[in-house]
């Protein structure tokens, strides 16, 4: 019998062996010239995968959150305006984030489950003068995936700096940063980065920069404070030791093993393996009778699905049977709806065999709950639709 399950949450996921190798190997000093070349070339590879060819790095021993505060204190001061496109649970953490600095915000919302259109979007930029924009590409409460391109264009027509939340999508979902003209994106190390938590990753644009050092009041946050970390930021990438604060380094060398990994993946190969797994969970749910959150398939994310449970099976009775089965799954997490779902998280390094287990202990659990369908329908549909 195994002695672990399969770990199939939105984070964390799955690890790569050689990732945690790096995570068991002995630590170096954070100034040992072997680990001041690690740091450099990670901060050179995180503008690679995030394709900003020109923005900041910044890497910080913290979770998402921190990723997300870090922004919000760096950008934000009282009284400045701040739009916040929300689909779900992470939507309204960044918005509280926004207030904790004085940013007056305004929410455009969606049903849950849904997402705010592009015309209400910008018709709400066209009410006032917003600084900053935020947008979650893919809400982990909600499983919903916005249209970060689309948006990022208003954007730029209202002159307003768009921050990306890419905590469960950056190195999953598309994102082309300098392209797009995103100005922040942000992501932890425990999701499809593919690294054990305990990174906030983010990259910040010229433009981003430049409103920073533009600031006409301190930031309210020492830790948080790019004053503080871009020093540091510019002599790892040149080679040379900095300090701050002392950084996680076990977790620099994991981080810098699994973006050379994403790299030679290749970005496009990544962003259509997603798809590809994404798409094959969502079609053993739908085989199986199961309803999901996101309200259309084009709202539906590519790194993690949220099924609603069958009427009359609550998460008490299916999450623990799915887990003696073989696979650890999460349950709901938007508040409206918490004991109406459960997540299915499929980032990273999974595979299509991760699928087909997860869609089989579902299967089997479902059996056990009583509940009616044909064997094997829920896996043979993700094979099928993963093939296609």
């Amino acid at each position: 019998m195994k002695e672990r399950t399969l770990l199939m949450i939105p984070g964390p996921i799955e690890f790569d062996t050689a990732v945690l190798a790096e995570m068991g190997a002995q630590t170096t000093s954070h100034v040992a010239a072997s680990f001041i070349e690690a740091f450099g070339q990670a901060l050179e590879r995180m503008r690679q995968v995030w394709q900003s060819t020109d923005g900041q790095p910044f890497v910080l021993a913290g979770s998402g959150t921190l990723a997300m505060d870090t922004a919000g204190a760096n950008l934000i001061e009282p009284g400045d305006k701040a739009l916040v496109i929300n689909t779900g649970y992470f939507s309204d953490r960044f918005a509280a984030i926004l207030e904790r600095y004085g940013a007056q915000v305004t929410h455009v919302r969606a049903p849950i489950g849904g997402r705010p259109s592009l015309e209400e979007v910008e018709q709400a930029l066209k009410q006032d003068h917003f600084k900053l924009m935020t947008v979650t590409q893919v809400d982990t409460s909600t499983a919903v995936r916005t249209d970060v391109q689309s948006l990022a264009a208003l954007a730029r027509q209202s002159d307003t700096l768009i921050v990306v939340d890419g905590v469960c999508s950056v190195a999953g979902e598309e994102l082309r940063m300098s392209e797009w003209g995103v100005d922040v994106a942000l992501t932890a190390s425990q999701k499809a980065i593919g690294v054990p938590p305990g990174l906030a990753l983010l990259v910040a644009s010229p433009k981003a920069m430049q409103a920073f050092l533009a600031r006409k009041t301190p930031v309210a946050n020492y830790y948080a404070d790019w004053a503080n970390w871009l020093p540091i930021m510019q002599a790892y990438e040149a080679r040379k030791p900095g300090y701050f604060g002392t950084p996680a380094v076990n977790l620099v060398w994991a981080l810098n093993v699994s973006l050379g990994q994403i790299l030679n993946e290749g970005l496009d190969a990544r962003f259509k393996r997603h798809q590809a797994v994404g798409r094959a969970c969502r079609a053993g749910i739908t085989a199986l009778g199961l309803d999901q959150v996101p309200l259309l398939p084009e709202f539906a994310a590519n790194t993690l699905s949220a099924p609603r449970f069958p009427k009359g099976i609550t998460g008490t009775d299916l999450l623990p049977r799915i887990l003696k089965a073989g696979v650890t799954l999460a349950g709901g997490l938007h508040p409206a709806i918490r004991a109406e779902y459960f997540r299915i998280g499929h980032m990273g390094a999974a595979t299509l065999g991760d699928v087909l287990a997860t869609i089989g202990a579902i299967e089997t659990a479902l059996t056990q709950c009583g509940y009616q369908f044909e064997s094997g329908t829920g896996v043979a549909a993700a094979m099928k639709t993963y093939h296609e």
